[in-house]
């Protein structure tokens, strides 16, 4: 008979780690399925970790309190220890299919099911790529690409960075940027913005941004060090290198949240709907972090997010074992 567990928590970065902590130091013995392990050859100079979330491919965090410069696999890592101490479980596997209509819930990983009264969803989101040569190599290096202005833009404090994009989240990178670089060009391949009016009006006036209009970027350079774009004139075909200090992408972010369409009420870019105790439309169901916020993305946000979905799932098998034990005639 299949051991029906406290919690289930899908997703290893600050939220689902942070979760982990919470559900741990309550006495739910918590499982948490932390994804796969490595894309790519270990011993690749660019090889990617999957399990972790986008920290786990970030080389500096200088924002997250307490930790005012460290490696973001550190960071998750010291999570991870933190949440294992205190009880929970890892299984380092992906969840392949999810059961949310029954009772209790049913969460399927390496061919082999797991029973849950309560589920917490922690599986962030993905920055939307160029699909370039270079891009995989260089992607969550410093210097090279970065889809987090906030997180990174530290890093190049006088330099010259590019944006690539031209919607709000492009111009919001690039106002932000303006903080710390010297100079940030707006690379985008038509020949106007997509913006809303105030925002393009405020990238306009700012005397630290230019604009490259009709370019795409075909190639990412760089060998032993990052140099910068190959950049495509859209109408003339006309080709040419750029240099640049750093490269920011603005075209916005997917939520990992396949798994759970037709299962959990999602808006229409595919985040999970909550209420502000992280309860999704399904009771018991919980969910946290990127996955759930596509305004912030910031690893502290997504920690306290964790936090929350932590209490309140608590609090929901406080419930549920009351109405278990009354129904039972206990």
């Amino acid at each position: 008979m299949t051991e029906v567990r406290n919690v289930i928590i899908i997703g290893s970065g600050p939220a689902g780690w942070t979760a982990g902590i919470y559900t741990g130091r309550a006495d739910l013995h918590p499982l948490l399925f932390a994804g796969e392990t490595w894309e790519g050859d270990q011993k690749q100079r660019f090889a990617k970790k999957l399990w972790g979330g986008q920290l786990m491919n970030t080389t500096e965090i200088e924002n997250y309190p307490g930790f005012p410069k460290d490696l973001g696999q550190k960071l998750i890592e010291t999570m991870r220890d933190q949440a294992v101490e205190f009880g929970c479980e890892v299984v380092m596997a992906r969840v392949t299919e999810v059961n949310l209509i029954e009772h209790p819930f049913r969460v399927t990983a390496l061919g082999k099911d797991y029973l849950a009264k309560v589920v917490i969803v922690s599986t962030g989101a993905r920055p939307k790529m160029l699909q370039v040569k270079g891009e995989n190599e260089w992607f969550g290096v410093t210097p090279g690409i970065s889809s987090c202005a906030t997180c990174d833009g530290f890093s190049y404090r006088g330099g010259h960075v590019a944006v690539i994009g031209g919607g709000d989240t492009a111009m919001e990178e690039a106002l932000f940027l303006t903080h710390h670089a010297q100079k940030v060009t707006v690379i985008h391949r038509r020949d106007q913005l997509r913006a809303s009016k105030i925002m393009q009006e405020r990238a306009r006036r700012n005397p630290k941004i230019e604009f490259i209009w009709n370019s795409a970027v075909t190639q990412i350079s760089g060998n032993t060090h990052f140099q910068g774009l190959h950049l495509k004139n859209t109408k003339t075909s006309q080709e040419r290198d750029f240099a640049v200090d750093g490269v920011f992408l603005g075209i916005g972010h997917t939520p990992n949240t396949d798994l759970f369409k037709d299962r959990l009420a999602l808006d229409a870019n595919g985040y999970i709907i909550t209420d502000p105790r992280m309860q999704t439309n399904i009771p018991g169901v919980f969910a946290c972090g990127d996955c759930v916020d596509h305004l912030y993305r910031q690893a502290i946000t997504a920690a306290g997010m964790g936090c929350i979905a932590a209490i309140e799932a608590e609090r929901r098998l406080v419930e549920y074992n009351e109405t278990s034990s009354s129904q039972a005639g206990i």
